[in-house]
């Protein structure tokens, strides 16, 4: 592990914080310092001030720019970050910002995602050596992981398609394994479920979604938390000592 040890993280809203995240920077001895958009009085510290960055999730979309003025701000940091070569990594909200950032576009998923299904690394680019192979080895075995979101990342130049799903594709990216943007929720502890499941109530409820899972399915789900909270160490292990 490097000497990167002040982690700096961007949170949206109250009910999408770090989860598992926040225990294994702990665990592992690094300072962590948030910027909480939310909250009336939130600053941003100087990127210089900061070894590395994580973008959590949230229900606002990239382009909310006139409901959230916090956004233009936000993606001109994130932009500074990735620019002076600081380790970033991004979730669901959070990975779509980077692909804002780095000039993709974001645009509605052919399919709304909400609930717990595979994603699987992409077999083309697999055998055209486009998939960082430390990434492939950590999904090979199809991980079951939490999604929700009804937006999808197009993938910025020089980028590949690292993971799909059996709804959409673009469900990762990274750039040299430095910075890395995930569509889905690998961080998600039990307290964490429960808060999205209650906030997110309104959108559990639709018809013809065949990705939408309902509340008891969500819930059962649970028992794949602890799989993906030790994917999630892996990744952060593979991030921070690249």
């Amino acid at each position: 592990m490097k000497k990167e040890k002040r982690v700096h993280y961007l949170q949206h809203v109250d009910f999408e914080g770090l989860g598992y995240i926040e225990t294994w920077l702990s665990e592992n001895g690094f300072d962590c310092t948030a910027t909480k958009f939310y909250e009336p009085l939130f600053q941003l510290p100087a990127p210089d001030d900061i070894d590395a960055l994580i973008i959590m999730g949230g229900p606002m979309g990239v382009y909310d720019t006139s409901v959230y003025s916090w956004l233009k701000a936000e993606k001109d940091f994130i932009k500074c970050c990735i620019e002076a070569e600081k380790p970033v990594l991004g979730i669901c909200l959070g990975a779509q910002l980077i692909a804002d950032v780095l000039g993709a576009k974001v645009y509605k998923a052919p399919q709304k995602e909400i609930g717990w299904f595979p994603v699987m690394p992409d077999a083309g680019l697999i055998k055209k050596g486009r998939v960082s192979l430390k990434f492939e080895r950590l999904f090979r075995n199809k991980p079951t992981v939490f999604h929700w979101h009804g937006d999808q990342f197009e993938l910025p130049n020089g980028c590949s398609n690292l993971l799909d799903s059996p709804a959409n594709s673009n469900q990762a990216f990274s750039v040299e394994d430095k910075v890395i943007a995930l569509q889905f929720h690998l961080e998600v502890n039990a307290s964490g479920l429960a808060l999205m499941i209650e906030e997110g109530r309104g959108e559990i409820n639709l018809e013809d979604a065949p990705y939408v899972q309902s509340k008891s399915l969500l819930l059962n789900g649970r028992r794949y938390i602890n799989a993906c909270n030790e994917l999630m160490g892996r990744i952060l292990n593979l991030w921070l000592d690249n």
